[in-house]
């Protein structure tokens, strides 16, 4: 254990960053690093009395936070303390750290609850403090029992985390939820915010927008250049700050923790998060949702329950009749919108499309999607993904829904394993569901060429999903974001490896490439086209002097008219 001469102590009880220096040694830490010291002096003298601070994963904002919680006690034991997290074992993992701290540094010892004093995992007072309704520490979850204490600081750890601010409602549930923060703290009082955004709609810019906040920004790399440093602005840590302005040259796309996440670390973060996640995760940069980095909108779709045999000849698009029953990931404002109209001619499907990305038995998926066709628009039916390669169990279950969907033909990505992937699945189709299948391979640029083919589709409402694409793709959403379908397509941009992941999009998008052709036929044309013959055949046969002039639903040979 260090022995600490009273000078040291003295010197700690002034400067925060001296007392962290201590803390590290006595927990078993290394030496604080400059960026964590430059963390510890921006919280004994924040930019305000209601600030966030962004630091990248990993920098270890927490531990410093729950440091400072602990000289602020030292200095003041009246001190009121809440810590709100995401969820109560976070929050109780950062009080149990506190104590920790308490505990093992020598010169605390006096600090520790004594006999009548609160005293469990989650409350507890110090001993210096006098009898208070609010104990000295006390943890909780967001959504957990805020009121009934009042605290001098709060720190809001972590509040915002992926299963609670994926959609807009989360978003807006979350922001109600904070705003308690403000009836819990005494007048005088301080909040403090720790955390990574966790989207381009994070709550952390609200609150600098809306609410007032000030941002400190620690990213685990130097702006890339003066555009990038303009886009922090005076949020930068100071010490980056200072680094970079002396030396843009020197500095522009350095780490900015060299030894702790060097070059080698960090591409192997970015390989991991793709380009979007580790601007979010690792550079703390939320304007990312610039619309023409992001040209894909879920608001261009067309959404419905969709009928597997048939559908109407004509669709049109609207913005003026949202589904709010779906949940969108999205990016902000963006929507998912039922067709405005449709006619109420009806048809079967002219074809049905299986596209497939296949995998090895690595991390990606083998993805699926299943795209029907007619008259000019395309109905995706159905988006899913297999975690096992091409094992017998995955090619089966592709054949499986082949069958189920009544698939015209299946293609698939022959850049994996030369078309071994074809010869793997083509027993198990004559088995199953004997159909066309045919290998595609791709040369362009993944991102341009998914972009390229899916903007102009999509743009033009012609891409029409099934409801339930959406809902299931929510559910894959819940367990792992980069592997939905809805954050691949808003979250990739031309940059190549903008994403981790990209499995299911590029099925959708071989799907559509496979219709391209055809979706050059106009739906009005097609439609009249359609009706044309139809009435030619009736002609020929007899058949309109047997139909009364009342409305009526009939078939004949695939068309069909409805009363809508």
């Amino acid at each position: 254990m260090a022995r600490w001469l009273k000078k040291d102590i003295d010197k700690a009880r002034i400067n925060f960053w001296a007392f962290l220096y201590i803390v590290w040694k006595e927990v078993g830490l290394p030496d604080p690093t400059p960026i964590q010291i430059d963390i510890a002096q921006t919280l004994q003298n924040p930019p305000g009395d209601r600030f966030i601070i962004q630091g990248f994963r990993g920098v270890a904002k927490s531990f410093i936070t729950c440091a400072f919680v602990v000289w602020m006690l030292w200095n003041n034991p009246q001190l009121k303390v809440m810590i709100i997290s995401a969820s109560k074992d976070r929050a109780d993992a950062n009080a149990i750290f506190i104590k920790k701290i308490i505990q093992t540094v020598p010169f605390l010892k006096h600090l520790l609850p004594k006999k009548g004093q609160r005293d469990t995992q989650n409350i507890f007072d110090v001993a210096p403090a006098e009898p208070d309704i609010s104990p000295s520490v006390k943890s909780v979850g967001i959504t957990g029992q805020m009121t009934g204490s009042r605290a001098d600081l709060l720190i809001a750890d972590d509040v915002e985390v992926q299963n609670n601010s994926a959609t807009q409602v989360q978003r807006d549930k979350l922001s109600e939820l904070i705003k308690e923060f403000d009836a819990i703290l005494k007048p005088g009082g301080q909040i403090v915010y720790l955390g990574t955004p966790q989207n381009e709609m994070s709550i952390y810019t609200t609150l600098e927008k809306e609410r007032g906040y000030s941002c400190r920004i620690w990213p685990v790399q130097y702006p890339q250049d003066q555009n990038e440093r303009e886009i922090y602005g005076d949020r930068l840590g100071e010490s980056l700050i200072k680094a970079y302005e002396a030396d843009p040259k020197k500095f522009a796309g350095q780490p900015t923790e060299p030894t702790r996440f060097g070059d080698e670390e960090i591409a192997k973060r970015k390989l991991s998060y793709g380009k979007a996640g580790f601007a979010l995760q690792f550079m703390l940069n939320t304007n990312l949702s610039d619309l023409e980095r992001f040209p894909l909108r879920v608001q261009d779709l067309i959404v419905a329950n969709l009928d597997m045999e048939e559908s109407s000849l004509k669709w049109a698009w609207s913005t003026t009749n949202k589904y709010q029953e779906l949940p969108s990931v999205a990016l902000k404002g963006d929507f998912f919108y039922r067709e405005f109209s449709r006619s109420p001619e009806l048809a079967k499907y002219t074809g049905t499309v299986m596209a497939i990305d296949p995998s090895g038995k690595g991390k990606d998926e083998t993805a699926y999607a299943i795209i029907k066709y007619l008259n000019g628009f395309l109905f995706l039916m159905e988006v899913g993904g297999y975690q096992d390669g091409y094992s017998d169990a995955t090619l089966t279950g592709l054949a499986t829904k082949a069958k189920a969907f009544k698939v015209t033909e299946i293609v698939y990505e022959s850049n994996f394993g030369d078309g071994m992937f074809g010869s793997l699945l083509t027993p198990i189709l004559k088995n199953i569901y004997p159909c066309s299948l045919s290998e595609v391979r791709n040369s362009k640029q993944k991102e341009l060429r998914i972009i390229d083919t899916l903007e102009p589709v999509m743009m033009s409402h012609r891409l029409i999903v099934n409801a339930s694409v959406i809902e299931d793709d929510y559910k894959v959403y819940e367990k792992a974001a980069v592997k939905s379908l809805i954050y691949q397509m808003t979250r990739i941009s031309r940059e190549r490896g903008a994403l981790a992941h990209d499995d299911r999009l590029d099925a959708v998008t071989m799907g559509v490439t496979y219709w391209v052709e055809e979706l050059a036929k106009d739906a009005d044309e097609g439609l009249e086209d359609e009706k044309e013959r139809m009435l030619e055949e009736w002609l020929e046969e007899g058949l309109l002097g047997r139909q009364s002039n009342d409305s009526w639903d009939g078939n004949y040979k695939g068309l069909r008219f409805i009363k809508v």
